[in-house]
């Protein structure tokens, strides 16, 4: 069935020939019009097509708030005055209302010195934004299109890296392969090519890991150029991200042999039919920790911690938020936790790791227990 999207990708590939599939993710999921992400304010919970730890209530910001707490302690004691939080992928701003609900609640000091800016390139969602803050519309900077610069205090991003658009490689014959994207009778497939930029094969040397013959591979480049771009906006303070992801021995391995790039609609994955239906369906692929650490170390930051998202809630003391009440919202606040650090799920397959610009190696409480999960 032809769509607006679709004619748009056909004509593309018509004028100058297969698209990458980093080519192809950018238009399905970022095209200003008929993108994925452009065409609603909201994407995830249980009426869009998957679910974020920001859909479960407010429990994951009210201890991502604690962190920043921490953080913030750390650079007054360094001489800050102010605290700027910059939430990159902000989508509609639920997650920085939980984060600063409970500054203004339980951090006062924090919340004095914080200012917010979102950093988000959807029109709609932006305007989601400006109705869920309304109330702290005097400390927020809404709808910005690209990182500020002369950060002091954090730039967190939330399930960001996993959708930007990402390389699918595989070894043929000995040979790095890249996948791309042609049509055929006016359905889109993918072809196997030669790789389209030098920077590919140089990012698989870059790892020191030799994936195996007929592996495929997702090759994040956008995600470690977001990250350098990180660090650059950073003057001091910490680099906070969540987000589903392995190391590189792990995902160029026999137990990712189909690669992780994925199409999700209504909470089912599709790994066979992800080009049916561009702008449609979420895509999204694993994110390599290895790359993103390396980026970063690269670019300047220094790796404070990383471990799975359960050891990052409960060591902020999730459980200490709930209680055994009766009450509808004590029950929801224990079934939302269950939900944030379940094995398998949230809580064992998104990863936290923070990074550190001119900050010294603080010990943040979030990290202490180094339990990540490969």
């Amino acid at each position: 069935m032809s769509s607006p999207l679709l004619d748009t990708i056909l004509s593309r590939i018509r004028e100058h020939g297969p698209l990458t599939v980093a080519e192809y993710m950018a238009l399905a999921l970022y095209h200003p019009a008929h993108g994925y992400y452009a065409a609603a304010p909201r994407r995830s919970g249980r009426g869009g097509d998957f679910f974020t730890s920001v859909d479960v209530g407010p429990l994951f910001g009210e201890l991502i708030a604690a962190q920043l707490a921490e953080c913030w302690g750390v650079l007054r004691r360094l001489g800050a005055a102010r605290f700027h939080l910059v939430e990159a992928g902000a989508s509609d701003g639920r997650l920085a209302r939980d984060i600063l609900d409970a500054t203004a609640r339980d951090f006062p000091e924090l919340h004095d010195a914080l200012h917010v800016t979102l950093v988000e390139r959807s029109a709609c969602a932006v305007e989601a934004q400006m109705g869920n803050l309304a109330e702290y519309a005097a400390r927020v900077t809404f709808g910005r299109d690209r990182m500020p610069q002369r950060v002091t205090g954090a730039i967190l991003a939330n399930e960001l890296l996993d959708a930007l658009p990402a390389h699918r490689l595989v070894v043929r014959n000995g040979s790095l392969r890249e996948v791309h994207i042609t049509e055929a009778d006016g359905a889109l497939i993918s072809v196997e090519l030669r790789p389209s930029t030098q920077r590919l094969e140089d990012f698989v040397e870059w790892l020191e890991i030799a994936p195996p013959e007929g592996i495929f591979i997702e090759a994040g480049l956008a995600a470690c150029e977001w990250i350098a771009a990180a660090a650059g906006a950073l003057e001091q303070g910490f680099l906070l991200l969540f987000d589903y992801g392995a190391d590189a021995r792990t995902l160029y391995s026999q137990l990712h042999a189909c690669g992780t790039l994925a199409a999700y609609r209504r909470h089912a994955v599709e790994t066979e039919d992800w080009l049916a239906t561009p702008g449609q369906v979420d895509l999204t692929a694993h994110v390599n920790l290895t790359a993103v650490r390396r980026s970063a170390e690269a670019a300047g930051l220094r790796l404070l911690g990383a471990v799975d998202q359960t050891y990052f809630l409960t060591s902020l003391g999730l459980a200490a938020r709930l209680d055994g009440g009766a009450s509808v919202t004590s029950v929801r606040r224990r079934l939302a936790a269950r939900t944030l650090i379940m094995p398998g799920g949230l809580g064992s397959t998104v990863k936290a790791m923070v990074f550190g610009k001119a900050v010294g190696t603080p010990s943040l409480q979030g990290f202490a227990s180094g339990r990540l999960t490969r």
